[in-house]
């Protein structure tokens, strides 16, 4: 018998149970998007199909309302805790994946006018400022809560890109005007 595959997926859904605890898809949706979704992202669908797989795997448990909308709430088992815990401690070797819409259209600016390209830097500039004050509201409310410090450390990077980010256009804007 094979062992079943584990997509980053899987982990996500077992490493937000162990973090939060038992949990509906919805609630695991809303957790992802207020954080690993800021720098992990993936469509939301899979949330909500992945835990029944992980369940028929042994990886998690579902306890199913009785009543009403029949909500089910997962929670992870003692082999899911396992897989987790293997996954963390096995050394990541994959490069830094970057999907970057702005990027990908640079790329292509040569097909276009100047003034689009300023204007794509432009909107680029205000999307990392946007995100970069969203970031450093995250740092200001969260920062100083020595229980979620090692959920902090990712935020620094974030912020690192996207103030790498953020010169980046603002230096093509300068070039390009």
């Amino acid at each position: 018998m094979s062992t079943p595959r584990l997509t980053t997926t899987s982990y996500v859904v077992l490493g937000m149970l162990a973090m939060r605890g038992p949990s509906t898809s919805y609630q695991l949706k809303r957790a992802v998007g207020r954080s690993v979704g800021y720098f992990w992202p993936f469509p939301h669908a899979q949330l909500y199909s992945e835990p029944k797989r992980l369940v028929e795997l042994g990886l998690l448990d579902v306890q199913t309302e009785d009543e009403g909308r029949r909500r089910q709430t997962f929670s992870v088992t003692d082999a899911g805790l396992t897989a987790l815990t293997q996954w963390l401690r096995e050394p990541t070797e994959e490069p830094l994946q970057v999907r970057d819409v702005g990027e990908l259209k640079l790329f292509f600016a040569e097909l276009t006018d100047p003034a689009d390209v300023l204007a794509l830097a432009a909107r680029q500039v205000a999307q990392h400022e946007e995100r970069i004050a969203t970031y450093e509201d995250m740092q200001a409310r969260f920062g100083d809560r020595g229980e979620l410090a090692h959920r902090m450390v990712p935020l620094r990077l974030g912020l690192a890109m996207e103030y790498a980010a953020l010169q980046f256009w603002q230096d093509l804007q300068k070039e390009r005007s």
